[in-house]
């Protein structure tokens, strides 16, 4: 028990004492708000962006429906020659030209370059409204009737306890189980490869065989998950209390947001939050963290033993890498559209992938009972992926030259002790 305690202090020192542990942690929040408002910059930048598009419209149905808008300028007109209008407008070096024959039933749109999904789009909803409004005026229908009779429809959602919720509410489940299953998925991967390197490095620099002559190979192997995984920890707890400190800054950010926009927005906001299971989120993050690190863990120390070369894991990666892959997709296309459907919940009960899945749930709702089933299931899963991997450690960590196969690693896993 102390060689383990020794060994995971000292691995948990080692990382933490790093100047790049350091730098990560203090800038990659900083990065992250740095990119989202360059990000909301280019995005107002593109959006400010005026577009003109000329127009030759033979039937003359069209005229008032194209309006000018923000972003886009229309220059309308019946008469004209198409060939001659189209090399004016690509003399002026428009954004493009929309040719409408005389029966409204041929659309061209000729462009220098190819026009945006987003703006076709657009264009096909402004002549669908305006054939619409013709084809009333044909039947001899008054498009103001039409217009009268439409209403608004507001639908005010509550759970059968009477608690309100709103769209608004929907969108933080989704950004915050989201977040919180892709912050997990990057916390494995960063230090799963972060503990690979460091059992290959020493297994290279022949460190390994001076510490495994004073220590049996699966506590090595235990000690450097658990002193790696600490380190995570403390990099999310980091991250945690500047979180929370952003957040604490926002109501003082309310007049400012108030003048500029709606003033109701921020406090519908903080109090969305303050309905989200935050607790239970951090919580089970936590946990699941924890959980999922240590089986992947196993299996990036595994592989670190089984090679001599950074290079030479390749081959392996891939079916560790394979279920948080199918995670995350399960996650943003199963679990936010359906978070209680039978593909969300047995994905959330299975070790490999609940880690992710079930994170990317709770913001939804999902029982105490529920989860305790989960990690029930994780952290035995560990033991068995532990068992599993100490018994490839201590064959691959002392075995150098050739890159093994899997029918060399499973022969491994039926050496005795």
């Amino acid at each position: 028990m102390k060689q383990l305690r020794l060994i995971i202090f000292r691995e948990y020192l080692t990382k933490v004492r790093n100047k790049s542990f350091l730098l990560m942690t203090l800038l990659s929040p900083l990065a992250v708000i740095a990119l989202s408002l360059l990000i909301a910059y280019l995005t107002q930048l593109n959006n400010a962006t005026q577009h003109h598009v000329d127009i030759l419209d033979e039937s003359g149905y069209f005229e008032q429906v194209f309006a000018q808008e923000k972003g886009i300028t229309y220059t309308y007109t019946t008469e004209g020659r198409l060939e001659q209008l189209k090399k004016v407008s690509e003399e002026k070096q428009v954004y493009g030209f929309l040719y409408i024959d005389k029966r409204a039933n041929h659309f061209q749109f000729f462009s220098e370059e190819s026009p945006s999904p987003s703006f076709i789009e657009k264009l096909q909803q402004i002549i669908e409204q305006g054939l619409f409004l013709h084809n009333l005026q044909q039947e001899n229908i008054n498009p103001s009737q039409i217009a009268n009779a439409k209403e608004n429809v507001s639908i005010t959602l509550l759970n059968y306890s009477g608690d309100r919720s709103s769209q608004m509410a929907s969108w933080l489940r989704l950004i915050f189980g989201g977040t919180a299953g892709y912050l997990l998925m990057m916390f494995i991967i960063v230090y799963g490869n972060m503990i690979m390197r460091s059992v290959i490095e020493e297994k290279v620099n022949r460190i390994v065989e001076v510490i495994v002559s004073s220590v049996r190979p699966h506590t090595l192997l235990l000690g450097k998950i658990i002193g790696t995984s600490l380190v995570g920890i403390t990099q999310f707890l980091i991250w945690l209390l500047l979180g929370i400190l952003l957040l604490s800054l926002l109501p003082s950010l309310q007049g400012t947001a108030g003048a500029t926009s709606n003033p109701h927005i921020i406090a519908d906001l903080l109090k969305e939050l303050s309905l989200l299971p935050l607790v239970k989120l951090s919580i089970c993050f936590f946990l699941y963290f924890i959980g999922g690190y240590l089986i992947y863990s196993s299996f990036y120390a595994t592989i670190g033993a089984a090679v001599d070369s950074e290079t030479d894991t390749q081959q392996f990666l891939l079916p560790v890498l394979f279920p948080l892959i199918l995670a995350i997709y399960i996650g943003f296309f199963t679990v936010i559209e359906d978070p209680h459907g039978s593909v969300s919940v047995i994905f959330s009960h299975i070790p490999l992938t609940s880690s992710v899945v079930m994170l990317m749930r709770i913001p939804f709702g999902v029982s105490w009972g529920e989860i305790i089933l989960s990690l029930v299931l994780l952290y035995g899963f560990f033991f068995l992926a532990l068992w599993v991997a100490a018994r490839i450690y201590r064959i691959g960590i002392l075995s150098y030259g050739k890159k093994p196969s899997y029918k060399e690693l499973l022969r491994w896993l039926r050496m005795p002790n």
